[in-house]
C-alpha cells in the first residue's frame, strides 16, 4: 500500500500504491472538485505530472449523484482519467459553508444544500456509501473542521465527534481496494492535535492526513503546527496534508515528512458563471439540467473535433459541471 524509498531528515520520498496504479510521493494533487479539472483534460493532466486528483463528494453527491456516476461506470469512467482518485468526504465543504449549517450532533450534521437549500444531512455512514459508489482509489473519513479562533471547548468536542465518526466510518463496507484515511483535527492546539492523532491512529486506517490547518491561521501557525505534529503520525503509512496548494507552501510542508497531498484547484481566467466552458454552461446557469436516458449512458467515446473524451454525455447528465473540453473545442 506505501513503500518508504527515501528519507533526508525530515522530508522522505515514497510510492503510494493504488488499484489504478502508484503515486510517487510528496505529490501534488490538483482538485477535480465536480469530477473535472476544469479546462484540462486528462491527457493534459498526465503531460503536467499529475499523478493523482481529488473528487469531492459533497458536489458529485448532489449533482449529478454517485448513483448516476456508479451507472455510467464509476468515477474513473465518468472522468475520463485511468489514474489514482482521492475524494474528501464533504465534511470541510459542510463546515466551510458555516451559513447552511442547520445542526451538529453526536450521529451527524445537518446543513442546507448549496444547491437548492434543502435541508440534508450526512452521516459518516452516508460519507462511506457515496465514496463506495464513486469508486474512488482513497476515501476520506467525514470530519468537523472548525476555523481558528473559536473557543477550545468547540474545538475539544470536535476532536472528540471527529473520533467517533471515524470509528464508524471504517466500521463501514467499502470496495476492498479502496483505502480510508483518517484524520486528526484539533488546530494548532497541542493537547487537543496530539489526542486527535493518537484516537486517530488507534482506530487504524490505511493512510492519515493533517486536516484543520491552512483554513484561515497565520501560515507562521500553521508551519509550526505542522512541524511538531507531522513526525506524530505513523512513520510507514502515507500523509496527508489537507488544504496547503501554494507554490511557497508545498516544499515547505513537503520538508516535514509528508508524502503527498498539498493540493490546490488547476484554473484558468473566469469566463460567464465562473468557468471556462462555452455553450453549454449556459443551460446549466439558467437551470436546464437533464439526465442521461438509459439508452443514453453509451461507452465514452472521442470527441469529434479534438479527439479528447466526449463531453457530450457529461453535458447531457450534468449539466455542463463535468465538461472538460467545451473551452478547446465547442462540442
Amino acid at each position: 500500500m506505501f513503500t518508504l524509498t527515501a528519507t533526508d531528515g525530515g522530508a522522505r520520498a515514497g510510492v503510494l500504491h493504488t488499484a489504478h496504479g502508484d503515486v510517487p510521493t510528496p505529490a501534488f494533487m490538483p482538485v477535480g472538485t465536480k469530477g473535472t479539472v476544469k479546462s484540462v483534460d486528462p491527457d493534459e493532466l498526465r503531460s503536467l505530472g499529475a499523478a493523482i486528483v481529488l473528487g469531492n463528494t459533497y458536489h458529485l453527491h448532489f449533482r449529478p449523484g454517485e448513483d448516476v456516476i456508479a451507472e455510467l461506470g464509476g468515477l474513473h469512467r465518468f472522468m475520463g482519467w485511468d489514474g489514482p482518485i482521492l475524494t474528501d468526504s464533504g465534511g470541510y465543504q459542510v463546515f466551510s459553508l458555516r451559513d447552511t449549517i442547520v445542526g451538529v450532533d453526536d450521529e451527524g450534521v445537518t446543513f442546507r444544500s448549496v444547491y437548492d437549500g434543502r435541508p440534508e444531512r450526512f452521516t459518516p455512514e452516508l460519507a462511506a456509501q457515496i465514496q463506495a459508489a464513486l469508486g474512488s482509489d482513497v476515501a476520506m473519513c467525514l470530519d468537523i473542521c472548525r476555523p481558528p479562533g473559536v473557543p477550545r471547548e468547540e474545538l475539544e468536542d470536535a476532536v472528540r465527534i471527529t473520533s467517533s465518526w471515524a470509528a464508524r466510518q471504517k466500521a463501514e463496507p467499502r470496495p476492498e481496494s479502496q483505502l480510508l484515511f483518517g484524520i486528526s483535527q484539533g488546530g494548532s492546539d497541542p493537547d487537543l492535535r496530539r489526542r486527535s492523532i493518537e484516537e486517530t491512529v488507534e482506530i487504524g486506517f490505511d493512510g492519515y492526513a493533517l486536516g484543520g490547518l491552512s483554513v484561515g491561521e497565520s501560515r507562521e501557525q500553521m508551519l509550526e503546527t505542522v512541524g511538531w505534529a507531522a513526525p506524530l503520525l505513523p512513520e510507514q503509512a502515507p500523509r496527508y496534508f489537507m488544504g496547503i496548494g501554494d507554490p511557497a507552501g508545498v516544499p515547505t510542508c513537503s520538508t516535514a515528512s509528508f508524502r503527498r497531498a498539498p493540493r490546490a484547484p488547476a484554473r484558468l481566467s473566469p469566463g460567464r458563471g465562473g468557468s471556462t466552458c462555452a455553450t453549454p454552461v449556459s443551460r446549466a446557469i439558467r437551470g436546464r439540467w437533464t439526465r442521461i436516458a438509459p439508452a443514453r449512458r453509451a461507452p465514452a467515446s472521442r470527441a469529434p473535433t479534438c479527439g479528447i473524451w466526449s463531453t457530450r454525455r457529461s453535458c447531457w447528465g450534468y449539466g455542463c459541471s463535468a465538461c472538460i473540453i467545451c473551452a478547446s473545442c465547442s462540442t
